[in-house]
């Protein structure tokens, strides 16, 4: 009488079918240079932003306290988007090419090594809304400070917005569907 088959040991790969899976395992090597071109481009960003920072605070005295809100508005976007680029950085590196190695360093944010890809999605998204919204917030400062802007550019803007929050809404119940259709 034949054994159940889950006493079975499992058959040996063949020789060509190892070697395959080595090389595709060892491809996800072939990312490590986009996360390192992220790197530069983070230092790039900083660079950017001590330059808006000088440029913005050496005029300081001068600026109304709309053009203040305007000024922080633009640093704290260029912060947003580092942010977002840190995230892409730790994250994608975890999650696709290898653990980063930290030891038991206290200033490990929490985060790291918890978010997946479905995270990843939604702190991406999370991102963009959020710059966008700063966007779409200094145009309209400028609109109540007199600036003209004309309807078609913050048509746009109201668009890319409420396409961003849309997407990111549909993203957060995909997830939520795929993750219930689990249990």
């Amino acid at each position: 009488m034949d054994e159940p088959s889950a006493a079975r040991p499992p058959r040996p790969k063949p020789a060509a079918e190892r070697l395959l899976e080595l090389w595709l395992f060892r491809a996800r090597w072939l990312m490590a240079p986009f996360y390192v071109g992220l790197v530069i481009a983070l230092a790039a960003l900083l660079y950017v932003f001590g330059m808006e920072a000088w440029h913005e605070f050496s005029h300081l005295t001068a600026k109304s306290p709309e053009q203040a809100i305007l000024m922080v508005l633009s640093l704290i976007d260029l912060s947003l988007a580092g942010n977002l680029l840190l995230i892409v950085i730790f994250s994608g590196y975890e999650n696709f090419v290898s653990k980063i190695d930290t030891g038991d360093d206290e200033d490990r944010p929490e985060w790291m090594g918890s978010v997946d890809f479905s995270g990843l999605k939604m702190k991406l998204i999370a991102s963009i809304v959020a710059i966008s919204a700063i966007a779409l917030l200094r145009s309209f400062m400028r609109l109540a400070e007199g600036e003209a802007i004309d309807d078609r550019t913050l048509g746009w803007l109201v668009g890319l917005h409420l396409t961003f929050v849309v997407s990111g809404v549909l993203m957060a119940l995909m997830d939520w569907v795929g993750g219930r259709s689990k249990h």
